[in-house]
Order: structure tokens, then C-alpha cells, then sequence
């Protein structure tokens, strides 16, 4: 038996032909479903994406007891249990993050990996002078946006790109091992995560007109660019999902080449999806995680089951599935702290889930029935207690300070650390970025499945509030997460007196306004788009932010988003108001004019953009 799975990041459900969109190119998706199993109601467990692969890894919630990180010493890693049976298994992959200290223990659980260069301001390609860089409004100019300037040099061709040498590489080793036995192949690749980046003959596939700047990295935050700005990056990552088909269409054309679809496992599927204008924000992670982001594709060809190609599925399934898939494919045991179930039982007489748990460490904490989606916020604006439950003390590119650790105590083992007790460590996410903002949110996806209209329904609340307590306790939650979320323990306890979503409806409503556009105000020479820091170099226009915003040069938004503008600080934050922003962008204005031009003035390179 063989197996082969193909990861894309960031790959949205909602853009594909096989979920109803009609617009992007996407032919070997079209493809793919013919021959798979496609899954209608998959979920993502926890996000963003070490988290997700740790639950690839191990078949069980991330989120509940930690945020990004390393896999544990206690942790069962589906790799690993594959390698021990006798199963050969080779990861190959451009996802730079599992080389960061974030992420360092995942790659070595497979018996051979390759790794691949270049992606999202992987530190890759040493230049000390700074690169050029075109005008964009992306807000964010930290090292990851210079270092991404300086690999793209090195990244002319469809050929270079990581994405491409990934699939050369996943492809080598179908070549190499198609006549062998027991082996399992990773493919994964980052795209079509941030930025969009490809090369022409993709972008060529969604023309339109665009003289505006280069824009294929949005800030995470409001949607505050104008709409051809924003139609401009939906194409941009169009384009790179158009990309990712091709790729795809590379590994559907080997298992036909081949003969691999009689005795070869294939799974393809993402860790979360990505916002694009909807709900009006950009990207993930501040916001909810709303259904673009969760409700995640996911196909299946197993060839024990030839029957059901081309078929779909609506069980209520979830990335912890994966990894039990994999193991009862290759008649491995399962750990008994793998919460997951093979997928193959989705077709079997048996009790389907019921629910489907999902979340970010220190945000909402989400449950889906299939048809409902409860978002439960922490109860006051404290977002505590908070504890990191971790015996590997990293994040994405770093490790806790010594500041951070010297709170930390132990604390006894939960049942899936084999008896080992875990470092408990005070955790304090921003507010800004906290479930506080949002508020508790309730949606009924047969009435509205854009969850576009949040609704207010005591009993649906009570019965799902009474479900993820059931959830919270076969996950093991620490105590904390009770308090933070203000739950009972029992479900049996949980009361109307509980319920959040109409206590909290003023924030969620406030937290669902859309933001003010770039094209809305008055512009200047200096105006509402001018980075801040540039902005408060005049003097004149420093005092006339200080006078029409009172307090705002002295808070601690500058050293959040000092690299911003007051239009994207007040997207992400709420503060300047609409009226303070048009003080604001109207006193700019008079004090820098516009200096006049020429009736003619082309665009950068003197054609439209695409």
C-alpha cells in the first residue's frame, strides 16, 4: 500500500470548481474531483498553520492548551508510528516555518525530507544593501517584507519557484518508488498562502484593467484599499491558486502515468483558508474564524473504495481525521489519545459526529454542528486566565523570554502527556487582537451561509454552549479555558444565565463595521495613506493630528502599528472615528495641496497594470 498526500496552504474552498466557483481556473481540480471523494463539510481543527500540522501530526486539538510551537515529547506523530511499522515516509516541502524554531521537530519525524527556499520572507538569500521596492499600500515593512524583496530576485522563473522545485522533488519520488511498497509522500507546498506571488502567464488567465500599485500582500487587517485595489489582489490570488491547479495536475497526470489509483491513498487537502475582502478584512488570525476561513476542502481517493469516485461526502469531518486516516490505511494502531476517526468510516454504519470543534489559542472558541456555528468569546475583556500548557516554550521565529517564564509553575499531567507535567506559562495576547473585540457570534448557515446576519436565538445558544463544554471536556481543556470563556465545567450546568450572544451584540455589531476607504477623504500631498512616521516628520501636519485626535500620539497604537497609516490604525483598532479621519484628511489637504499636474499622467510603467 502506498499513500500521497498533497498540502497546499491558505487554499480557499470557496474558489474552487468543485465548491461552485465559476470564475477562477482551476481545471485539475475539476479533475481531481472525478476521481476522489470530495468532503462538503470538512473543518479546520486549529489554526494557523503549526498548529494545524500538529494536529496532522497527532489526530487531536492543538488550541485548547497551546499556541504555535514544536510537536511535545509526549506527542504521537503519525509519521513517526508510520516509519516504526515499516512504512517509508518522505516529506517534501517549501513551508519554511517547519525550519523556524516555531516548528523544528516536525520534519524529522519522516524517514527523508527535502526542504525548498524562498517563500514569505524565508531568510534565505543574504544581501545587505536594501532591494527595490515598488509603492504598495501594504502597511507592514518589517524584515519578512525586505527579505521577501530580496528573494524574488532569485525567483524570475516558474521553474525557481519553491512551489515548482516542491512538486519536482514530490514527483522524483513517485518516479523513484512507484514499484516499491509501504511508503507515504508529504507534498506540501506554502502557496497559495501570502504573498501572491507567480509569474505572468497566470495573471494572464484574469485580466483587467489596474494602474494602482503593486499589491499582492495584504496587511492583516480591514479591508481599507480602494475596491480596484482590492479586486486587484482577489486576481493576484487567482492567479496563484491557478498555479497551485497546475502543480496538482503534474501529480494527478503521475498517478495516471504510472498506474498509482489502484493501490495508492491520495488525500488533498489545506490547513485554513484565507479572507479576500469578505466580511471586509484581509487574511486571518484577527479576525473570527469565519466559514472562509474554516470550512476547508478536502478530497479522498482510496482505493479500497474504486465505488466512490467521483462522489461526495457530507459527514462532518476534520483535519484530526487525517492522521488516523493514514494510519488505518497502512493497518498501524492507533494511539488511544488520537481524537480523530479514519475516514473511510464516514461510509459506514455508524454514529456520525455530532459536532465539530475549532479555534486559535487565546481566541473564540468554535463549534459547529454542520448547520450552526457558535463563536463563544472569553466573558469579560480580560481575555483570562490564560495559560500556555508546554513542555517546547517557542513560537514562530522565537523563544519565550526570560520575562515570560519566570511566572511559569507546573502543572500535572493531562491525560494525553503520559504522565508528564507540562511548564503552565501566563500568557497576555493583545487586546487588539483578542476575542473581546468581537464579541460572541451566533450563525445558522441554512438561513445564511455567507454568515453575513448573526442571529440571537436563546435555545440554539443553550444547546450549543451545552455541547462545547461536552467538547471542551473530551479535549482535556485546562481549567482556565472554563474561567476565560465563563462555562461550567458540567454541561448540565450550563444555564441561560451563561449566554454571551446578547450580552455581547453592541460589540459584535461594532465589530463588524466595515472600515473607511483610502478613496473616501480629501487627499494632500500628505494624506490618510502617508506612513506615520513620515507624516508626523512635518511639524504642521504632526499638530494638526495632535489637535483634531487628542491622546493618539501618546498611546501605545504607535508601537502596535507604528508602521502604519492613520487610515489602517484606525481599521485595525477603531479609533480615529470616520469624523476624526475627515478633520484629519480635510486639514492635510489644505496644509499640503496637491501640486498641479498634467492633464496626462500614465501609470508606472506607462500601461495598465494587471
Amino acid at each position: 500500500m502506498k499513500a500521497v498526500m498533497v498540502m497546499f496552504d491558505s487554499l480557499n474552498r470557496h474558489l474552487l470548481p468543485p465548491y461552485g466557483a465559476d470564475w477562477t481556473h482551476a481545471p485539475n481540480f475539476r479533475r481531481l474531483a472525478d476521481r476522489t471523494v470530495t468532503y462538503d463539510t470538512c473543518y479546520a481543527g486549529s489554526m494557523p498553520c503549526m498548529p494545524a500540522r500538529r494536529e496532522l501530526h497527532t489526530g487531536r486539538h492543538n488550541f485548547l492548551h497551546r499556541g504555535w510551537g514544536p510537536l511535545e515529547p509526549f506527542d504521537d506523530s503519525m509519521p513517526e508510528i508510520l516509519k516504526r511499522q515499516g512504512v517509508y515516509t518522505h516529506l517534501v516541502s517549501d513551508h519554511q516555518h517547519y525550519w523556524e524554531d516555531g516548528g523544528a521537530t516536525y520534519h524529522g519525524r519522516y524517514n527523508s525530507w527535502e526542504f525548498f527556499r524562498g517563500q514569505e520572507g524565508d531568510a534565505w538569500k543574504g544581501q545587505v544593501a536594501d532591494p527595490e521596492i515598488p509603492e504598495s499600500p501594504r502597511a507592514t515593512r518589517n524584515d519578512l517584507w525586505r527579505q521577501d524583496w530580496v528573494n524574488r530576485q532569485y525567483l524570475d522563473t516558474e521553474a525557481k519557484q519553491p512551489q515548482t522545485l516542491t512538486f519536482d522533488a514530490g514527483l522524483e519520488f513517485l518516479r523513484t518508488n512507484h514499484t516499491e511498497d509501504n511508503w507515504f509522500v508529504q507534498i506540501e507546498t506554502f502557496d497559495p498562502h501570502e504573498p501572491f506571488f507567480t509569474q505572468d502567464h497566470y495573471k494572464d488567465l484574469y485580466p483587467h484593467d489596474y494602474d494602482g500599485p503593486h499589491f499582492d500582500w495584504p496587511d492583516y487587517n480591514r479591508v481599507t484599499e480602494t475596491k480596484a485595489q482590492e479586486q486587484h489582489a482577489r486576481y493576484e490570488y487567482a492567479a496563484l491558486l491557478s498555479m497551485c491547479d497546475h502543480s496538482l495536475g503534474r501529480v494527478l497526470d503521475a498517478m495516471d502515468e504510472l498506474g498509482l489509483w489502484d493501490d495508492t491513498l491520495l488525500i488533498v487537502c489545506t490547513d485554513h483558508g484565507y479572507l479576500l475582502g469578505e466580511k471586509g478584512w484581509w487574511a486571518k488570525v484577527v479576525t473570527p474564524w469565519y466559514n472562509e476561513l474554516v470550512h476547508t476542502p478536502l478530497f479522498v481517493h482510496d482505493p479500497r473504495r474504486p465505488d466512490r469516485a467521483g462522489t461526495r461526502d457530507t459527514a462532518l469531518v476534520q483535519t484530526i481525521d487525517l492522521a488516523p486516516t493514514l494510519l488505518d490505511f497502512f493497518g498501524a494502531p492507533l494511539p488511544p489519545d488520537m481524537q480523530g476517526r479514519p475516514l473511510r468510516e464516514t461510509d459506514e454504519a455508524q454514529q456520525p459526529r455530532e459536532s465539530a470543534l475549532f479555534g486559535m489559542f487565546g481566541g473564540h472558541v468554535n463549534i459547529t454542528d454542520g448547520r450552526y456555528v457558535y463563536m463563544r468569546a472569553c466573558h469579560d475583556d480580560t481575555n483570562q486566565p490564560l495559560y500556555e500548557h508546554t513542555l517546547m516554550p517557542t513560537r514562530i521565529r522565537g523563544r519565550f523570554t526570560p520575562e515570560e517564564l519566570t511566572g511559569l509553575t507546573l502543572a500535572d499531567p493531562f491525560p494525553f502527556t503520559k504522565g508528564v507535567p507540562t511548564l503552565r506559562i501566563p500568557a497576555h495576547p493583545s487586546p487588539l487582537l483578542g476575542p473581546q473585540r468581537f464579541g460572541t457570534l451566533l450563525f445558522d448557515l441554512a438561513a445564511d451561509p455567507l454568515q453575513e446576519k448573526p442571529i440571537s436565538d436563546a435555545a440554539a445558544e443553550l444547546r450549543l454552549a451545552r455541547l462545547l463544554v461536552e467538547r471542551l471536556r473530551a479535549n482535556d481543556a485546562p481549567a482556565d479555558q472554563y474561567t476565560r470563556l465563563g462555562l461550567p465545567y458540567d454541561p448540565e450546568d450550563v444555564t441561560e444565565a451563561h449566554l454571551l450572544v446578547h450580552a455581547q451584540r453592541e460589540r459584535a455589531e461594532a465589530g463588524r463595521q466595515p472600515a473607511a476607504r483610502s478613496d473616501e477623504f480629501t487627499e494632500g500631498a500628505l494624506n490618510l495613506r502617508t506612513p506615520l512616521a513620515e507624516l508626523l516628520a512635518e511639524p504642521a501636519a504632526a499638530d494638526a493630528v495632535r489637535r483634531i485626535v487628542p491622546g493618539l500620539l501618546d498611546t501605545e497604537l504607535l508601537t502596535v502599528r507604528g508602521g502604519s497609516t492613520l487610515l489602517q490604525i484606525a481599521a485595525f483598532t477603531g479609533h480615529p472615528g470616520r469624523a476624526q479621519l475627515a478633520a484629519v484628511a480635510d486639514e492635510l489637504a489644505r496644509l499640503f495641496p496637491v501640486p498641479d499636474i498634467p492633464d496626462h499622467h500614465p501609470s508606472h510603467d506607462g500601461e495598465p497594470r494587471r
